[in-house]
């Protein structure tokens, strides 16, 4: 098996809410400016990452998931797990909710359910995101959403550059305008929309809200997850772990120098943000810098990073 990085190129998606900070930020060569997302490290159907580098060149992730199990440690999961996206949120995103893994699977095709996270990029000044909901009760959240008493249900949380939001399937959220975010979430397309502002599209239409099963998943009443944020400093490394749980890790890796890595999982996603550097393994080199999005295979048990990066990494969740 080589030992080599599998490099991704992005894959953008056209969002009402896009905006041009995906060009303007990272310098991708966006389709319009109504860009919203970057699906950085997707298997996903609706938007497969494609190899740009070595062995895999031209093959699908989606396709070497199927096709070259042994580069992922022959998991026994039928599909990649995870789906890491940039999201560009011009303006605010509709509010919403995600279904467990169980409820997706009956009502959504086998579908997985979408636990995901935020670490903010960038933002305005005075942004903010909707994170959860003030109703104690499924009556009084039912009837705040039929009465559109937004103001009184939805709980904002201002945010600030560095900032980090778990948001568990059932979590009521949305990102606000003048946001830059990646998000590390379960492989799933699947969103039930509360609350879209009202808007239209350009025939005037406005977009389907999914009001029952958004009402069927949420959880009520809100509870905040309790994350215990970790550093530890290692050689020029500074490593912070977000959360590692059931259905993934994330890791923040802040180097200033020369850092090695052994590998804790059968693969590494790993999206660099900021800066520029070596990754050497087995050996040979190559540059990556900001804006780069890749994945280390199974085979790639050690690398070393030289140079001033920030990436925010993930791995499928560790079984300890």
């Amino acid at each position: 098996m080589e030992k080599e990085a599998l490099f991704l190129k992005p894959v953008f998606q056209e969002r009402i809410w896009g905006g041009t900070k995906l060009h303007d930020y990272f310098g991708y060569q966006i389709p319009t400016d109504k860009t919203g997302e970057d699906w950085a490290i997707s298997a996903h159907p609706n938007g497969p990452s494609t190899v740009k580098n070595g062995t895999y060149q031209g093959e699908t992730l989606d396709t070497l998931w199927k096709t070259h199990p042994e580069l992922f440690g022959n998991p026994s999961e039928p599909v990649f797990p995870l789906l890491t996206k940039i999201l560009d949120a011009n303006t605010d995103l509709s509010v919403q909710v995600h279904p467990d893994d169980a409820y997706a699977k009956v009502h959504e095709n086998g579908e997985l359910g979408k636990t995901e996270c935020w670490y903010i990029i960038d933002c305005a000044k005075d942004a903010e995101i909707v994170y959860g909901h003030s109703a104690e009760s499924k009556e009084a959240f039912t009837e705040m959403v039929q009465n559109g008493e937004w103001d009184k249900l939805l709980r904002k949380v201002k945010i600030k550059p560095g900032d980090f939001y778990y948001v568990p399937s059932g979590t009521i959220h949305a990102l606000g305008t003048g946001t830059l975010v990646l998000e590390t979430q379960q492989s799933s397309d699947t969103t039930y929309r509360v609350y879209d502002y009202d808007r239209t599209d350009k025939d005037g239409n406005k977009r389907e809200l999914h009001l029952e099963k958004a009402i069927d998943v949420t959880t009520i009443p809100h509870v905040d997850t309790k994350l215990d944020i970790q550093t530890e400093q290692r050689d020029h490394a500074s490593i912070t772990t977000f959360v590692s749980n059931s259905f993934f890790s994330v890791y923040k890796w802040e180097i200033a120098g020369k850092a090695s890595f052994e590998k804790i999982a059968p693969y590494t996603l790993v999206s660099i943000l900021d800066g520029k550097a070596e990754l050497i393994i087995d050996g040979k080199a190559e540059t990556i810098q900001k804006g780069d999005h890749f994945i280390l295979p199974y085979a790639v048990t050690d690398w070393t990073i030289d140079g001033n990066v920030t990436a925010i990494v993930s791995t499928p969740p560790l079984h300890h």
